[in-house]
Parts: C-alpha cells; sequence; structure tokens
C-alpha cells in the first residue's frame, strides 16, 4: 500500500510538472507566432537605405520562427496536451506585443531586437524548469531557440547602433 501511495505521489509530481512545462511552451509558442507576423510585417513594410538587408534578413528570420512554431506545438503535443488553436488564445499567452503599424524602419528593428531578447529570457526559465524535471528533449529544443533568439538580437542591434 505505502509502494502504491508513493507511486501515485511520482505520477502526481510529474503531471503538474509537465503541465508547468506545457504552461511555459505555450507562452513561448505564443511569442514565437506573434514575433513571426511581426518579422514578417517588417519585412512587408521596411523602406529606407537599409531596405535590402532588413528586407533578406527579416525573410529568413520569419523562416525560421515559422519552423520553429511548429517544433514546440509539437512538443506541446508529445507531452499530451493540445497546441493553441486560435490567433486570439497565441496573442493572449504572448508576452510580447502586436505591431502597430506605421514605424520606422529602425522603430520596427529595435522593437524586434528586443522581442528577441524578451523570448530568449522567457525560454530560458522553461529550460529551467524541463531540466529541473528532467525534460531533456524541452530543454535542449529550447536552449536551441535561445541561441536563435540571442544571435538575431544581436544581429539587429547591429543593424541599427
Amino acid at each position: 500500500m505505502a509502494m502504491e501511495s508513493t507511486l501515485s505521489k511520482d505520477v502526481l509530481e510529474l503531471n503538474r510538472q509537465a503541465a508547468s512545462l506545457v504552461d511555459g511552451l505555450e507562452t513561448s509558442l505564443s511569442n514565437t507566432f506573434v514575433l513571426m507576423m511581426k518579422t514578417q510585417a517588417c519585412h512587408w513594410n521596411v523602406t529606407g537605405p537599409l531596405f535590402a538587408s532588413i528586407h533578406e534578413m527579416t525573410q529568413l528570420q520569419y523562416e525560421d520562427l515559422f519552423t520553429a512554431a511548429d517544433d514546440i506545438a509539437e512538443r506541446i503535443r508529445a507531452l499530451g496536451h493540445p497546441a493553441p488553436t486560435s490567433l486570439g488564445q497565441m496573442i493572449q499567452n504572448a508576452t510580447i506585443e502586436e505591431q502597430a503599424g506605421g514605424k520606422s524602419a529602425r522603430a520596427m528593428v529595435e522593437a524586434l531586437a528586443e522581442d528577441h531578447h524578451t523570448i530568449a529570457r522567457q525560454m530560458s526559465d522553461v529550460v529551467q524548469a524541463a531540466e529541473s524535471a528532467s525534460d531533456s528533449v524541452t530543454a535542449d529544443l529550447l536552449t536551441a531557440r535561445m541561441a536563435f533568439h540571442e544571435k538575431t538580437a544581436w544581429m539587429l542591434g547591429a543593424i541599427i547602433s
């Protein structure tokens, strides 16, 4: 009987940890999706002397973010939870804000760089939780994403410095 009780507690703890990780993954997915749209909007609307370089760079970035969103959503599914199913859910779960229209190239690039920093920090918290839960798959997935966000923030910052 004591063995069953201990096993039940272990299962409950694993379920609690998985649910906590899924919450963090949903935020990561939502942030990724919102940033993908903001990056694509910058790609579409950038003007000025750096048009070509920003236009090309942002295309590579939004394509990468699209693939990342799929990877994160599939990880949520692999943990036994449904992925968000609406834009409203994505916007509500995101910790970054949508892009307002009519911004200069500099303002758009600055906002993107800041968002990449924000997402890297948010993902770092989920990586720590995943490591505590011995979920190396989630930790590895988001560690790789953090590297992308940190490098992209640096590259965007270099354009406007």
